[in-house]
């Protein structure tokens, strides 16, 4: 058994974050991974619809971090973890491998959350991995090839329907811009399909679109929706889905309708990754909505204080799930172990606002009592975006293919698929079981 100063479990924001301020410091560290990238999630949807390419949100976490000589990167599935003896049992390459550590720090984020219709994972398009974009990617390539050569109606309606669920930030992306990938894309390269032609309905269980903002913004994105075409059906629940369609209902009008298509995105709720669960078990922790751990307010968790969750996986006073509450947590547990701030400190989250884009030119923002919509939301969400992707290179490429695809008609990273493929739902959870 080796041992290091510290061990960081994941690779995303929190897990980077961390992780950085670690090898400023010279603190020795061993990050453990079962990817071998840093994922920009948020950008997820702009590889689904050829905005982007893989390689420009999700870089190399070994290249990252490759400047600080303290730390090491491994790639392998941490399985359990004893906080008394303080070591981590990792898999990798089928071996099984225990670390000793002074301090923990747990990243590992969260995955799709089904409300307890796991089933429904077989049957839809999530958007969490660079896999699954892919997934969505080649399905709506097939789609829009398949509409091209039916002859039948009913089947070319249902090739060209796309259901949303969850009119959150990624639901609400999606949406948006699937309805545009039609118009400003397809349409020119398809000559019988039209914008007009592609159906794209966003359920949503709240009576709002983008509920987390709420007021005049969820007004603004939902009046920009409906103008792009986008069918919203609001405070409405999906009680069934299958491969060919979903049942929505609502209890308190009675209404109920069954919608068909090809292509079925569930965005509606995260759940932390399995090690939320071991680790819980493991310090006594315990857990609220979607298994996330109910950290105490320095972020260590249960019974120790050297045993910290960042992130998706941590819940703190409602904070956001999102990347600004994960880096800002990497930074303060880095500082307490690197004894930048004192042991037990409270974690303090600063609010630098909450942004989501609509579709071309349109987005909202809110800071502090600020809101903006519209074009310049739009361009801010960018600037914002931009600054925390990695790398110069990604950075360049990145407006590159925005130049192309919202100010051109271009999706320089949407290529047609040579043969038709069927894409295989089941294989989402394989991947996630793997």
């Amino acid at each position: 058994m080796d041992r290091t100063q510290v061990v960081i479990v994941g690779s995303g924001f929190g897990a980077l974050a961390a992780a950085k301020k670690l090898g400023k410091a010279g603190t020795p560290f061993v990050l453990i991974s079962e990817t071998t990238e840093h994922l920009f999630q948020p950008l997820l949807y702009q590889v689904a619809t050829g905005v982007i390419s893989p390689g420009e949100i999700a870089p190399s976490i070994r290249a990252i971090l490759a400047k600080y000589p303290s730390g090491d990167v491994r790639l392998g599935r941490v399985v359990d973890v004893d906080p008394d003896k303080k070591e981590v049992v990792y898999e990798a390459g089928g071996v099984s491998h225990t670390i000793g550590y002074d301090s923990l720090i747990a990243a590992t984020g969260a995955r799709q959350a089904y409300f307890g219709r796991d089933e429904f994972a077989e049957v839809t398009y999530a958007l969490k991995t660079v896999a699954d974009a892919d997934r969505l990617r080649r399905q709506i390539v097939r789609c829009f090839e398949e509409a091209h050569t039916t002859s039948d109606p009913e089947r070319r309606r249902d090739l060209l329907h796309f259901i949303v669920i969850g009119a959150g930030p990624t639901g609400v992306e999606l949406a948006g811009q699937i309805k545009e990938l039609a118009g400003r894309y397809f349409e020119k390269s398809l000559r019988d399909v039209t914008s007009e032609d592609v159906t794209v309905t966003l359920v949503e269980g709240a009576g709002e679109a983008l509920p987390v903002f709420g007021g005049k913004l969820s007004k603004y994105t939902q009046d920009s929706l409906e103008k792009a075409g986008v069918e919203l059906v609001l405070g409405t629940m999906v009680t069934d889905i299958d491969e060919h369609g979903a049942t929505l209902s609502s209890p308190s009008t009675g209404f109920e309708k069954r919608l068909t298509a090809d292509t079925i995105i569930w965005s509606a709720g995260i759940q932390a990754n399995d090690f939320a669960a071991v680790l819980a078990d493991r310090t006594g922790c315990e857990t609220g909505r979607g298994g996330r751990l109910l950290v105490d307010e320095d972020l260590t968790v249960g019974r120790y204080d050297d045993v910290y969750a960042i992130g998706d996986m941590a819940s703190l006073n409602n904070l956001p799930a999102q990347s600004p509450f994960a880096m800002q947590g990497g930074r303060h547990v880095a500082a307490i172990i690197t004894g930048k701030r004192a042991l037990g400190t409270p974690f303090t989250y600063r609010d630098k606002g909450s942004m989501a884009i609509i579709n071309r030119f349109r987005a909202i923002t809110r800071v502090g009592k600020i809101e903006l919509t519209g074009v310049l939301a739009w361009f801010l969400w960018l600037a914002v975006h931009l600054v925390y992707l990695v790398g110069f290179r990604n950075r360049y490429v990145a407006v590159m293919s925005w130049c192309g695809s919202f100010l051109g008609h271009r999706r320089p990273h949407f290529h047609y698929a040579q043969e038709i493929e069927t894409i295989e739902l089941s294989d989402q959870r394989e991947d996630a079981a793997a």
